[in-house]
């Protein structure tokens, strides 16, 4: 019998991967209302760039601290539950922050206080969804199920921020956040809609911080995977501030105001979710490994072009292929990783790479903030461009297994 023909959309056949597709896909449309909303109203608050980047810093700041001991906690304990608890939480935080606005008792502390908040449950709930994933679809099928969720990922940074930047200008940014506690709605519903084998509780093996060296020896000790998580740290301190300073951009540099910011970012997303979806398709036929000598540097490229763009029209041009670039690099790295990676560490690994991938993001916020503050956020974001660029074209020279990999 001839094997099935694979699609773009082959992870959905699976009905507990397309609960938490359409749940996810409906609850980060929400998620990405509330990040421009949070960039905006610091921005209302204190008409400052620093503290757009150093709100953004501190939201990030509790993944650095906790997502390494998260991965080992995630090996550990029922992942369907604990998402259903993480997506929980953000609900409420949400809520909180929509009441706050509603009742004019914000203020930039409370801002900040909620940041932390969501960044130390995200710093939880990120490794436990990806090291879920295989649960929900399968090894054949991972990779397809990662780009489909890259997808909705970038479906939603078109929405959202079109649907938020139209909110803000029209009601309020109150709205932006409670539409977000609404969306957390869908997720946990799907989740709970979920049929599941009985959770069986792993073997000891060993005490936390054991089980913690071992998989950050497994990270040092395998080249491929200490070069991926490396160049994802470099992107995420230098590249991806980029979308921390739009805010700016879109005030400052563009004058197109909330309604232009939320046009940007869709510009962003639309980039992205193509590239993803391209991804889905090709996928199998791509050696992913060689994707990555090039949107690297793309995605370097790119920054530089837009962060140098006057006219807001050649903006919306350039940002796509920049969308287009950055998710390609991380989509790949995400997929190589968990391919590589045996099961019984990949709470531990998913963990490490959350901890690169958006732990070290507070360093890329305060450092893109502080440029931006005394240089202007053009030169801000030139900068990361022009490191990403170099970094990855130096990093895949020294290790060329990677560029090998299928």
């Amino acid at each position: 019998m001839p094997a099935p023909r694979f699609t773009p959309f082959h992870a959905l056949q699976h009905r507990n991967f397309r609960l938490f597709f359409l749940g996810q896909g409906t609850s980060l449309v929400g998620t990405w209302m509330q990040n421009i909303a949070q960039g905006w109203l610091v921005l209302a608050l204190t008409n400052s760039p620093f503290y757009v980047g150093l709100v953004s810093a501190l939201g990030s700041l509790p993944i650095l601290l906790v997502s390494l001991p998260a991965g080992v906690f995630v090996d550990r304990v029922n992942k369907h539950r604990l998402v259903i608890l993480t997506q929980t939480l953000s609900l409420l935080q949400a809520l909180l922050l929509a009441i706050l606005l509603w009742t004019h008792h914000i203020a930039l502390w409370q801002v900040a206080v909620i940041a932390v908040f969501l960044g130390t449950v995200n710093a939880v709930d990120t490794p436990a969804r990806q090291a879920f994933m295989i649960e929900l679809v399968g090894r054949e099928d991972l990779g397809n199920a990662i780009a489909l969720n890259s997808s909705a990922f970038n479906a939603a940074r078109v929405v959202g921020p079109s649907i938020a930047g139209l909110l803000i200008s029209a009601v309020g940014l109150g709205w932006c956040y409670f539409l977000n506690a609404l969306s957390y709605v869908a997720v946990i519903a799907g989740l709970w809609m979920m049929r599941l084998p009985p959770w069986v509780r792993p073997r000891h093996e060993g005490g936390g911080w054991e089980r913690l060296r071992v998989g950050l020896r497994y990270v040092r000790g395998d080249r491929r995977v200490l070069a991926l998580v490396t160049m994802i740290a470099v992107i995420s301190v230098f590249g991806f501030p980029f979308l921390v300073l739009m805010p700016v951009f879109a005030r400052d540099e563009l004058r197109v105001g909330a309604a232009g910011l939320g046009v940007l970012m869709a510009a962003v997303g639309i980039g992205a979710m193509l590239a993803a979806l391209g991804l889905a398709a090709f996928g199998p036929r791509v050696r992913k490994g060689a994707l990555l000598v090039w949107t690297g540097p793309a995605f370097g490229v790119t920054l530089t072009a837009f962060a140098l763009c006057p006219w807001f029209g050649l903006a919306l041009l350039i940002l796509p292929l920049c969308g287009g670039a950055m998710i390609l690099n991380t989509a790949v790295t995400n997929t190589l990783l968990q391919s590589l990676v045996p099961d019984g560490l990949r709470g531990r690994v998913m963990g490490f790479y959350t901890f690169m991938f958006i732990g070290m993001a507070p360093f890329g916020a305060l450092q893109a903030g502080f440029v931006a503050e005394h240089l202007g956020a053009p030169t801000a974001v030139v900068i990361g461009g022009m490191i990403c660029a170099i970094s990855s074209l130096t990093l895949w020279g020294r290790v060329p297994e990677v560029p090998a990999l299928r």
